[in-house]
């Protein structure tokens, strides 16, 4: 039995997705609401049960599956990066991925959690998944500093060694429309041409980066997913590991794919970048790959114009969620 947490969210329905794919029919999807399993997300896929994260959490710190679950993916948080009530983020980013990854790790479970490329910041102490490098880390919000106290806890019991860590970079996808304003800029651009013909991007405040010339590691959801279940194939490898693309590109560059993928030309209108962002806003990110090369993962990493076409033409433009 496979069991995947944030099962009606972005990564987590596109992992449920491909498992079904994989022929996987033994999947128990798990999220916050009770009625998610019939979500747009999650109503075309294939599983098993459905259970609400506290329902799930019970059952599993009472072993009521023992040694029937074979691993659990846990990408179910509150992974909002504008949240701002630090009880709620420690009640469900922290203190709950705590006592089921205590409870994974009791049976025997290959565990697999959510971390976050926002636990790096500004990223002036840089993008590697270095254990040595984890307490020097200063996040820029309270999302990031959630996910990075739970890394730090996970360091400071000895349990990276058991469990992997993965530290998302910019992921974009199918599935994604529910997140609101944390949708993806390839989400959001699409909808700006389709309904004003250009995009808005913020100035850059910075003189080494031009107008648009912010640069992020835009990963494709499909990608992240191949990755993310490469450890279930190989359990002796454990730790914190960076999922992203290693090359960085620019937003000008990921909206002309944009504009490209839609057949239309480049327009592209420059705004000031609201107050509250400022000196909280990332500037460069670029997952270092290093680490999860060496380790044998040689997933391979979709062509950004490749990848911006797939989901444009074949979701964007279509409304189509995975599976239907």
């Amino acid at each position: 039995m496979i069991v995947v947490t944030g099962a009606g969210g972005f990564i987590g329905s596109v992992l449920v997705w491909r498992l079904g794919q994989m022929g996987r029919r033994d999947i128990v999807c798990v999220d916050t609401r009770p009625g998610a399993s019939d979500s747009r997300n999650l109503a075309p896929l294939h599983f098993r049960e459905y259970f609400t994260h506290e329902q799930f959490l019970e059952r599993m710190e009472q072993r009521a599956w023992a040694s029937d679950v074979e691993a659990v993916f846990h990408l179910g948080a509150c992974s909002s990066t504008t949240e701002t009530d630090w009880d709620y983020l420690t009640r469900n980013n922290i203190e709950y991925s705590q006592r089921l990854c205590e409870a994974s790790l009791a049976v025997g479970a290959r565990f697999v959690h959510a971390s976050s490329a926002a636990t790096y910041g500004d990223g002036s102490q840089g993008y590697s998944d270095d254990h040595a490098r984890l307490e020097s880390l200063e996040p820029l919000n309270p999302y990031g500093c959630s996910k990075h106290v739970f890394d730090l806890w996970a360091l400071e019991h000895g349990l990276l060694d058991s469990f992997v860590a993965l530290k998302y970079f910019n992921v974009y996808g199918p599935n994604e429309w529910h997140k609101g304003g944390m949708r993806s800029m390839v989400c959001k651009g699409h909808e700006q041409i389709r309904d004003t013909g250009r995009v808005r991007l913020f100035k850059s405040d910075r003189p080494e980066y031009a107008d648009g010339g912010q640069r992020r590691d835009f990963v494709y959801v499909k990608d992240a997913v191949e990755m993310t279940l490469w450890f279930l194939a190989h359990r002796s490898v454990n730790g914190i590991f960076n999922v992203g693309t290693g090359e960085a590109a620019d937003w000008n560059r990921l909206i002309r794919a944009i504009f490209a993928a839609m057949g239309r030309e480049p327009q592209i209108e420059y705004i000031d970048m609201p107050a509250e962002l400022r000196g909280r806003y990332q500037y460069f990110t670029e997952a270092d790959m290093t680490k999860l090369r060496a380790a044998g993962c040689d997933v391979r990493v979709t062509p950004l114009e490749e990848a911006v076409a797939d989901y444009v033409q074949q979701h964007l433009m279509t409304g189509r969620h995975l599976g239907e």
